[in-house]
């Protein structure tokens, strides 16, 4: 018994160094180099809290958590009402319903990149011909090339792909639900409009909170559908925080500045998270 806790010592120290390794230790020196004025190469010293000071003088950096929060808040929303309503209908007794789901959950697998160059084809030509051949007008201009619309062709694009992970979290509480439920207040004459705020969605509240700390944690930290949407344009008015760390930090030689941006980052998704759950665990309901 007493050799049993070395040897698990020894299966998990690999995972340990590793996860060390490439994730706490880039993490620690990210955190130090933030109190310095670092540029990624060269020489370097020690300038304080500096960076943090400039970053909310920065106006790059303030658009960049503007628009991070406009389009992470209208997404979280979007994707999780139309995953539950999707849920809602795979879970009623329909044809093909196995088969159904499968294919809702396959935008969830493609990589992100992908579909992101494809619905860039789908909006730059392919939207913009259709719409020249049948006269809409309106639609002959590309919707990423406008500085105040582009945001919304990411927004697609970004609830189209995680509406399909948040519609399983959806069904596996749906299938959490006792029929008997559903069985009495039919007896009890309640509609469906009625059994679904009575009994459905209190009863499904954990997974409500679920989906929507990820959706917003993962719409808070959206970089690859920008790159390969509209990289940051027009100008920088779909630069999101993420990127504007990729970008400025790596290629604009601005390596400890923004590295004091991507702690006040992380900080901004912790307390946006614990937030969350505080609020919505409230309204849980144990069965």
């Amino acid at each position: 018994m007493k050799k049993k806790p070395s040897v698990y010592v020894w299966m998990l120290l690999p995972a340990v160094i590793l996860f060390f390794s490439f994730h706490t230790l880039p993490v620690l020196q990210g955190i130090f180099y933030s109190f310095t004025n670092f540029r990624g190469y060269g020489v370097w010293e020690f300038v304080g809290l500096d960076n943090y000071i400039r970053i909310f003088n920065d106006r790059n950096a303030l658009n960049a958590y503007g628009f991070t929060f406009q389009f992470a808040i209208v997404s979280t929303i979007l994707v999780n009402i139309i995953s539950l309503v999707i849920a809602l209908g795979l879970n009623a007794k329909i044809k093909f319903h196995k088969t159904l789901r499968g294919i809702y959950f396959m935008p969830n697998i493609l990589s992100i990149l992908i579909v992101g160059f494809i619905f860039n084809y789908i909006f730059s030509i392919f939207i913009p011909e259709i719409a020249e051949n049948t006269g809409l007008t309106g639609l002959t201009t590309s919707i990423l090339g406008s500085p105040d619309h582009a945001w919304i062709a990411i927004v697609i694009v970004a609830v189209w792909q995680a509406a399909a992970f948040n519609t399983i979290l959806y069904l596996a509480g749906l299938a959490t639900i006792p029929q008997d439920l559903y069985e009495a207040s039919a007896l009890d004459g309640a509609s469906k409009w009625q059994e679904f705020w009575k009994i459905t969605f209190p009863l499904i509240a954990p997974f409500f909170t679920i989906n929507m700390v990820l959706a917003m944690k993962n719409f808070l930290m959206v970089f690859d559908h920008i790159v390969a949407l509209t990289g940051g344009g027009p100008g920088r008015a779909t630069q999101s925080i993420s990127l504007l760390i990729y970008q400025d930090g790596f290629a604009g030689g601005q390596f400890a500045y923004q590295s004091a941006n991507a702690v006040i980052y992380f900080v901004v998704i912790v307390t946006i998270s614990v937030f969350q759950i505080r609020i919505l665990q409230k309204r849980e309901v144990q069965l």
